[in-house]
């Protein structure tokens, strides 16, 4: 019998030692045999498409009680579990949409609460964006520099001005709300483009990532993997979540954010303004102080340029423009295999 070591295990079938450990003490999938001395781990290598299995049911997030019946089942059996499965989970979370919805309608300001004067963005910041070709044939991002609201968006698949469409079409939206109704447009338009001709080209949408300023108010929507960063007081915060299989492999500490630069499976986004996608992006409201800087990237920046090196570029005194020349020399010396944007955004102190 072959046996494999479980650092080696583990990387063929996409789970962690740590992983494999917990699946062994829970009786999911135990070694093959156990080093008496060492105690090393090794295993066979037909238990490849268990743990493979396992790996996958665990990244739709079924629990682990539920996977130890799956894995236990006959092909024809184990498809009707995970059909079984998945349609309560979908009925479960129609529920929870249908309770979220009221709490939402219950807590959001009402009209005569919302702010009545507005003050727009260009009145109270200074802003600065650069984008780049990078080793691309074509430029698939663009950016919305302003005056009232910010973006980024990256274009992917073989259509050319899918991310262009979908940050032209944002307009000046002032409220949460009406972000959230210019993403659903900035979806319709870039979905447009994809779809000229009466056919789809393979695989193309957009990320968007967009800011509106009014006041001390900042509203931020997001969808796919461009970025947004606060900078407060010499401290960085990222804003946003990306939408991709990596960023669920480390919230499951499956990867570090190190291996996760490395992974294959970076570039593999699962929400994006595209084809037969719905255009829900995150929603966010923060407070803003004078002083504070907004940057958004596409994933041309902060996937190729080292995070300790962007975030000391990021939080550097300077001007938007100083800010912005500095993350675009960085991605040169990065060697800009891709498309890249930045917008950077100081609030007047």
């Amino acid at each position: 019998m072959d046996l494999i070591l479980i650092g080696d295990f583990a990387r063929a079938s996409g789970l962690t030692p740590k992983a494999l450990r917990l699946y062994d003490e829970m009786g999911l999938l135990a070694p093959a045999e156990v080093d008496p001395v060492s105690g090393y781990r090794w295993y066979a290598a037909d238990q490849l498409d268990r743990a493979r299995l396992v790996a996958r049911l665990r990244l739709v997030g079924m629990p682990l009680a539920r996977i130890r019946v799956v894995a236990e089942l006959p092909p024809a059996a184990a498809a009707a579990e995970l059909r079984s499965y998945w349609r309560q989970v979908e009925a479960d979370t129609a529920t929870a949409r249908d309770a979220m919805a009221s709490l939402v309608s219950e807590i959001s300001p009402k009209e005569h609460d919302m702010h009545t004067v507005h003050i727009t963005a260009s009145d109270t910041a200074s802003h600065a964006a650069r984008s780049g070709i990078g080793g691309r044939d074509a430029q698939l991002d663009a950016v919305l520099d302003g005056p009232e609201v910010f973006a980024v968006a990256d274009g992917f698949g073989e259509r050319t001005g899918v991310a262009a469409a979908a940050v032209a079409a944002l307009g000046a939206p002032r409220t949460i709300d009406e972000l959230d109704e210019a993403v659903r447009r900035a979806a319709d338009a870039a979905v447009a483009v994809a779809t000229a001709g009466g056919s789809t080209a393979p695989e193309s949408g957009c990320t968007l990532t967009a800011v509106a300023l009014d006041g001390d108010q900042l509203f931020l929507a997001h969808i796919g993997d461009s970025r947004a960063y606060l900078v407060r007081e010499g401290r960085l915060e990222r804003l946003t979540r990306d939408h991709s299989v990596v960023q669920t492999l480390i919230d499951e500490g499956r990867l570090t954010p190190d291996e996760a630069r490395l992974d294959e499976r970076r570039v593999q986004i699962n929400r994006a303004l595209a084809a037969d996608a719905p255009p829900d992006a995150d929603l966010a409201v923060r407070v803003t102080q004078p002083g504070d800087r907004i940057v958004l990237t596409t994933d041309g920046v902060h996937r190729e340029v080292d995070p300790a090196d962007l975030a000391a570029i990021l939080v550097a005194p300077g001007t938007p423009a100083n800010v912005a020349d500095a993350v675009a020399d960085a991605v040169a010396e990065a060697g800009a295999p891709d498309n890249w944007s930045v917008v950077v955004v100081d609030l007047d102190g």
